[in-house]
């Protein structure tokens, strides 16, 4: 069965954790876990708060290409999901646009709240996804 955009997004829900994906300046990838709130009705696009000064956030400076890896363990109602999501990165720091994706639980990272100096906002907007969702698996452009 082919999932749509809508099934994906409400299977992500589930997910709090991804790994974010991104290429050192050295041409090296590395990957670091970065929250997905589950609060998101995902429509290809990704949003992640982080420090400006990060090497997250200077690799994508760099080179905007990453990976997304999200992945569900299997429950008593609910078979194991995947999910790679490939797409460019942005940073973002337009206050309105942080104030819209902000959730209190935030804060264990961010003690100043959108105060925090140097705090940008990660924005990954989808190109492909692919997904396995128990025996079935599929792939998406966007």
């Amino acid at each position: 069965m082919t999932l749509s955009l809508h099934d994906i997004a409400k299977t992500m829900r589930d997910i709090d954790l991804c790994m974010l994906t991104s290429k050192t300046v050295t041409g090296e990838l590395e990957s670091r876990p970065m929250s997905n709130n589950r609060k998101v009705d995902w429509d290809g696009d990704s949003w992640f708060f982080a420090d400006g000064s990060s090497s997250a956030a200077q690799e994508i400076a760099n080179h905007p290409e990453v990976n997304l890896a999200y992945s569900r363990e299997p429950g008593l109602l609910t078979k194991p999901f995947f999910l790679s999501v490939t797409g460019h990165a942005d940073l973002v720091n337009d206050r309105a646009e942080m104030e819209k994706h902000w959730g209190k639980d935030i804060e264990l990272w961010f003690k100043d709240g959108l105060d925090t100096p140097g705090l940008v906002l990660i924005h990954v907007k989808a190109d492909r996804v692919k997904y396995w969702d128990g025996m079935d698996q599929g792939e998406l452009r966007l």
